[in-house]
């Protein structure tokens, strides 16, 4: 299957955080799972890319939010492919990690 998203560089490091989180806290095979799951869902997103929702009081309408597990995909819809440009907990201050992202 073709990948239809591409990561930026920081979105491929969040994926690494989140594997090793998962992986320490619970153990290598459910951070492989959870890993797959997202990536899957980005794989349904750049199928569909209207799905998501808007996060004005974040990003402007060129962004796109998406949940996988308590993950968030944070992603520019409009391009082909899609860019994933953060995966995020939801429990982070996603203003000021999205801020230092965007400058």
């Amino acid at each position: 299957m073709t990948r239809n998203f591409i990561f930026t560089t920081e979105a491929e490091d969040d994926a690494l955080s989140i594997w090793t989180h998962v992986a320490d806290e619970s153990s290598e095979i459910v951070a492989d799972r959870v890993l797959a799951h997202v990536y899957d869902e980005c794989q349904k997103l750049g199928d569909m890319p209207g799905k998501g929702h808007y996060r004005e009081e974040l990003l402007g309408r060129h962004f796109k939010f998406w949940s996988a597990y308590s993950y968030l995909i944070v992603y520019r819809w409009e391009i082909k492919p899609i860019q994933i440009i953060a995966l995020i907990h939801g429990a982070r201050d996603l203003r000021a990690l999205l801020r230092r992202r965007l400058r």
